[in-house]
């Protein structure tokens, strides 16, 4: 695994993740990354999907595949961030079997906006002071 990512998160695949082809569909690979994404900003930056004012929408999304994988592989999930600006974040993840091999990278890049007007505004204080913990050293 790869020492640039600041979290990780270790998520088995699932039986229903294979496709005909008898690997993890690509779709799962999103949804890992999404997946990995939220579970850092509920457990780490206190965010409350349900209720927060200021909600992180998608507007860029990007998986660059590596190698194959199968139920009932287990796989660790990197995180960082690449880049912190005023209302976006762009988030980079990178998806390992359990023996190393590196499965895919990608990224999410979100625009933080309020809630109801979905005008952007600024990455709210005490998640922005998280993610700086998480920016990649370039």
């Amino acid at each position: 695994m790869n020492d640039d990512y600041s979290h990780w998160v270790t998520v088995p695949t699932r039986w229903k993740d294979n496709d005909l082809y008898g690997h993890v569909n690509n779709v799962v690979h999103y949804s890992l990354m999404d997946t990995a994404i939220n579970e850092w900003m509920i457990t780490a930056a206190g965010f409350d999907p349900r209720a927060a004012e200021a909600i992180g929408l998608c507007v860029e999304s990007h998986c660059s595949y590596k190698a194959e994988v199968s139920f009932p592989d287990t796989l660790a999930l990197g995180l960082r961030i690449g880049k912190l600006g005023r209302s976006s974040v762009r988030w980079e993840i990178g998806l390992y079997r359990s023996d190393g091999t590196l499965i895919a990278e990608g990224y999410f890049v979100h625009v933080f906006v309020e809630r109801e007007t979905r005008r952007p505004i600024a990455v709210p204080e005490q998640i922005r002071e998280e993610m700086q913990k998480l920016l990649r050293a370039l």
